[in-house]
């Protein structure tokens, strides 16, 4: 009988808890970390204080909230344009992640600046992390675009010599169990790859391309163009 009511105050309370991550994105965008405030967005929802509290009772649960959110809705987004190509095209996967990661950030370069960039004075992650789960799923889709091309890459790699214990010990159990036939210099590769992927999204959201080129998205194609072609690999 009274499924209705419990619904609606679910869905009223679900839009409450979205209104108020995108006031937090807002006053970040706009004033940098030290904005997110609890008492700012109570201020701008035209809601008390001890209101807010119902939602989250701290504001690092709400930042927390709001990296999880990020970080995961790029890695759906990452790993959805990458299976949209088969495993066999190793170039094409590489770049499909890649612009999905460029299209993410600049869709919301306040979410990117969240979790990539600006940290939050004061905040404290949850000792596994503030995304564990999605940080871990862009490790494993980053380090699987790298086993893909390995056949063709490796044979293009430095002389360097790596080891296992050149890497963190979790990463090294999670790749040897999901990718047992890539070896450490793979792991470094995926490193590699992630820095170039990087690299020009970063200049570019923080503003420093702004004055260099007016066609970033050029600048960036082409760079991860040269970054598939240096493992072996015909860009698409």
């Amino acid at each position: 009988m009274d499924s209705e009511p419990r619904n609606r105050r679910a869905r009223l309370r679900a839009e409450a808890s979205q209104q108020i991550k995108a006031i937090a994105l807002d006053l970040m965008a706009q004033g940098g970390p030290d904005a997110i405030t609890l008492r700012a967005i109570a201020r701008e929802m035209g809601m008390t204080p001890n209101a807010i509290y119902g939602y989250y009772a701290t504001r690092d649960d709400l930042v927390t909230t709001l990296i999880a959110d990020l970080y995961t809705s790029f890695v759906q987004s990452a790993e959805a344009a990458r299976d949209a190509l088969p495993q066999e095209d190793a170039g094409g996967r590489i770049m499909a992640w890649a612009q999905e990661f460029r299209d993410w950030a600049l869709a919301d370069p306040a979410g990117f600046r969240l979790v990539y960039g600006d940290p939050i004075p004061g905040y404290k992650a949850p000792p596994e992390g503030a995304a564990a789960d999605a940080e871990a799923r862009a490790c494993a889709g980053l380090t699987g675009l790298v086993a893909g091309a390995w056949p063709q890459a490796h044979r293009l790699q430095s002389d360097t010599a790596y080891a296992w214990s050149d890497f963190d010990p979790a990463l090294v159990a999670t790749v040897r169990e999901l990718f047992p036939d890539l070896p450490p210099e793979g792991v470094a590769l995926a490193l590699r790859v992630w820095g170039r992927m990087h690299g020009l999204v970063s200049l570019e959201i923080y503003g420093h391309l702004r004055h260099q080129t007016s066609d970033p998205g050029k600048v960036y194609r082409s760079e991860i163009g040269d970054l598939i072609r240096s493992l072996g690999l015909p860009a698409p």
